[in-house]
């Protein structure tokens, strides 16, 4: 079975971004950020946004559409601003909004065409991402019921996703020259699931059938984890133990590498995420530091995935998460004091770019709580003034995006002050709204006018 298979709760979180929020209730909402004193030297901030608008306007983009199909001529700067990217990271400031979702499908599309690239990564367990791959590459299934399979009571178990994996499907057997593939970059969650365990202990046993027994034993007292949530209630001596146990497991199968070869390096990944996954379930959730200490462990193991991933394999990929995933800042630098996205950016580079997205206002899906309750719509009035939002959604363009890095001083200086924005991850907070500073969060920021609730899987 997948290890995303079961649901958590009534909702089961198929990525780890369930657990990060689950984590999060442990500790206080992150205060707003005041603005930051100006440095002597540093240009100030405008004191009327018609100049900041003006600016925006000579540098933004108009975008046709987000949904897929059609003329992609609108693209083409948005193509050329990543062009030099190994990994193009492309977030979404909730985890349920259709426009996000669609223009994933239709940037990746367009980039797979254009661009040549190769992977779709998307903020979800690694071992769910092997499932889907697998399908894509010929396996049995069809879109939808893969999508239930892997993506079960996550954010992204809708319609845009199955129709994400509909045409990389139809792209592979069109193009068996030029396959698609898709990865989960992220920790174990809500489940490993027991082929994971099977997949290294099968390897194991043809290349160094001595280890096994040990092995095996090490595994016995892990497996199956159907149930990341209900393991973090165990007592924190337990999951110590278990993290232990799986530490010892990993360098027993890391020990047959050089025996193993090239192909052998897929068992150690393997034996890597769960020992990744038994760590940060050693979180002590009474205690800000701890949790702290296991957001970074995430972050830093999910890009240690994407790394992996993109060095083995030679793909362009686009990195699908949060945008507080992608980005170089978090609404929440209390808990993300070093995002995913800085991760790429310290090891990659130039070779690395991140896009954020913003909204003005609509509808989207959330949860009331971080541990239990169904995703429901929220709706958000337009951006008030003083928001980001609020200024961007004053440029003469409906959807537009931008490139920040070549943006005029005077939209750089009034977006590189933090500022109230729209971020919405498993639960959403509108008063007080977090602040972020947009120009220094991202390379390229998409800005949209509305957005509504994704598209709620059909039943089989």
């Amino acid at each position: 079975m997948d290890g995303s298979r079961k649901p958590i709760g009534r909702r089961g979180l198929l990525t780890l971004t369930a657990a990060l929020a689950a984590t999060a209730v442990a500790a206080p909402p992150a205060a707003a950020t005041p603005p930051p004193r100006l440095v002597p030297g540093t240009p100030p901030a405008p004191a009327s946004p018609a100049g900041v608008v003006r600016a925006l306007e000579r540098a933004a983009h108009p975008l046709r559409a987000t949904d897929p199909g059609g003329t992609t001529a609108d693209l083409r700067a948005l193509g050329a601003m990543v062009a030099g990217a190994r990994v193009v990271g492309l977030g979404e400031a909730t985890h349920g909004s259709h426009e996000f979702f669609a223009m994933k499908h239709r940037v990746f599309q367009y980039l797979v065409e254009e661009h040549g690239f190769n992977t779709f990564a998307l903020e979800m367990s690694w071992s769910a991402g092997l499932r889907i791959d697998e399908y894509l590459q010929g396996g049995p299934g069809d879109p939808r019921r893969i999508a239930r399979e892997t993506l079960a009571g996550s954010p992204w178990e809708r319609e845009e996703f199955v129709r994400l994996i509909g045409w990389m499907r139809d792209h592979n057997s069109r193009r068996p020259d030029r396959p698609v593939h898709f990865m989960g970059d992220d920790l174990g969650a809500p489940a490993l699931g027991d082929h994971i365990f099977d997949r290294v202990l099968s390897s194991v046993g043809t290349v160094g059938p001595q280890s096994l027994p040990r092995l095996t034993e090490l595994y016995a007292g892990l497996r199956p984890l159907d149930d990341i949530f209900a393991h973090l209630r165990r007592p924190l001596p337990e999951r110590e133990e278990c993290a232990a146990r799986a530490q010892a497991a990993l360098d027993l199968v890391a020990g047959h590498q050089e025996a193993g070869g090239e192909a052998y390096a897929w068992t150690v990944r393997h034996a890597r995420n769960v020992a990744q996954t038994f760590a940060f379930a050693t979180v002590d959730l009474a205690d800000p530091a701890s949790i702290t200490a296991a957001e970074r462990l995430r972050d830093q193991a999910m890009a240690d995935n994407v790394l992996w991933w993109q060095r083995r394999t030679g793909h362009r990929m686009l990195l699908s998460a949060h945008n507080g995933h992608v980005g170089y800042l978090s609404t929440h630098p209390d808990l993300y004091p070093h995002t995913q996205g800085a991760v790429l950016r310290d090891r990659l580079g130039r070779d690395y770019a991140a896009i954020g997205f913003t909204f003005a206002g609509g509808t989207f899906l959330t949860k009331d709580t971080s541990l239990g309750g169904d995703w429901k719509p929220v709706t958000v009035p337009a951006a008030r003034p003083g928001m980001h939002e609020h200024t961007l959604d004053l440029v003469g363009h409906r959807d537009f995006y931008v490139d920040l890095r070549a943006a005029p001083p005077a939209a750089r200086a009034w977006l590189d002050r933090p500022r109230p924005v729209h971020d919405a991850g498993s639960t959403f907070t509108p008063d007080p709204l977090p602040t972020l500073a947009i120009g220094r969060a991202y390379d390229v920021l998409v800005h949209l006018n509305r957005v509504r609730a994704a598209d709620t899987l059909r039943a089989l």
